[in-house]
């Protein structure tokens, strides 16, 4: 029995009628991360990407937005010996000594029911591994899933797979908007900004230079998901006290008035209603309103499932500092154009190849010592 090898890719439930451009993501972060590749093709609800490397091609893949998971998995016709077959295989080789296991078969099945195969699957696992104590779990209580999923012609039985981070796919929107990262929040609000599949560029603020190095590394882990080999950075300080929780609503005011100098259709506000007030996100609102720009509120209908994603962000450790910064406060300080004015002017542009080094390189161009 012959089987090939491929990168498998589950598309989410949001991401499902959006295939296509997935496709090309995946084309396109393969080519940004040197990852040589065959083909990259559909098979009913997935994708199957035929890569020189799997394991580094599915550690690419995964930071894409919408996707389920990405699997390595073995590919055989969609016959019942067959799936049987290398499903045992799979097992016998992935499965350890006292391991309970759950084989799972999902998809399409022609002449057989899944719950067939799973059975007999089962059964030649335990004949297989049996001087090694292996014995079926349960949906709930396993330690290794046996994961196969059937398309028309094909079933792919995972050796190896990896939650995805969700969404839907980059600039899927087709609308290009703007965000800023100054601290833990705003970084999770312009991760979900490309989350939600828009066309985003990032600006850096800063009230002083020991945060660039923190600031930097979020923001490393940020733009290999915006699809570009070559992306354009700009850093902004503002000359404001980092004490009190006025001083940091003057901050992100100071920001918002940034965005929108900036901006040209669409601007991307780290506002929660979890952490401000409602009349500090109206008065933000307002002013994007008032500049005839559309303001956008990616953290708006996110509550602790943010955490999951500052994990992924390497940010979850620093992210006590968001219990400083929930206020009741209704209190909006004003900020001038001249204030905005003589911010902008302390603007500094860095074009950075995507590379290993990216935080020395941002920094070397400011010329930070680290």
């Amino acid at each position: 029995m012959d089987s090939i090898s491929y990168v498998v890719v589950f598309p989410n439930i949001f991401s499902k009628n959006k295939i296509p451009n997935l496709i090309k993501n995946i084309k396109k972060i393969l080519k940004i991360k040197n990852q040589k590749f065959r083909s990259v093709k559909r098979d009913g609800d997935i994708i199957l990407v035929d890569s020189n490397d799997p394991v580094f091609a599915s550690s690419a893949i995964n930071l894409l937005f919408g996707i389920e998971k990405v699997s390595i998995a073995k590919c055989v016709k969609n016959n019942f010996n067959e799936i049987v077959s290398e499903i045992t295989s799979v097992g016998g080789n992935l499965i350890l000594k006292g391991e309970k296991f759950l084989v799972r078969v999902e998809g399409v099945s022609k002449g057989f029911l899944t719950k067939d195969v799973e059975i007999a699957a089962t059964s030649n696992i335990i004949e297989k591994k049996s001087k090694l104590g292996a014995y079926p779990g349960t949906e709930k209580n396993h330690d290794k899933l046996l994961y196969t999923y059937l398309t028309t012609k094909n079933a792919y039985i995972s050796i190896f797979s990896d939650k995805g981070n969700g969404g839907i796919p980059y600039q899927v929107q087709k609308q290009k908007t703007i965000c800023a990262v100054y601290d833990e929040l705003s970084a999770i609000s312009c991760y979900e900004t490309i989350k939600q599949g828009y066309d985003t560029k990032i600006i850096i603020c800063y009230r002083k230079k020991s945060e660039l190095m923190n600031l930097t590394k979020i923001v490393n882990q940020i733009i290999p998901r915006i699809l570009e080999d070559k992306i354009e950075l700009e850093f902004i300080h503002l000359n404001i006290n980092s004490n009190g929780i006025r001083n940091y609503l003057t901050y992100v005011n100071s920001i918002i008035w940034i965005l929108i100098q900036d901006s040209k259709d669409y601007v991307s506000l780290a506002l929660s209603p979890l952490v401000f007030s409602s009349n500090f996100i109206s008065n933000a609102l307002k002013q994007v309103f008032e500049s005839k720009k559309i303001p956008i509120l990616p953290l708006s209908g996110v509550d602790d499932n943010m955490f999951y994603d500052a994990k992924e962000l390497g940010t979850d450790k620093n992210f006590k500092k968001l219990e400083k910064i929930i206020n009741k406060s209704n209190e909006v300080p004003l900020v001038s154009e001249k204030q905005v004015e003589s911010i902008l002017k302390t603007r500094k542009k860095i074009l950075i190849h995507l590379g290993p080094n990216n935080v020395h390189d941002i920094l070397d161009s400011l010329g930070e010592n680290h």
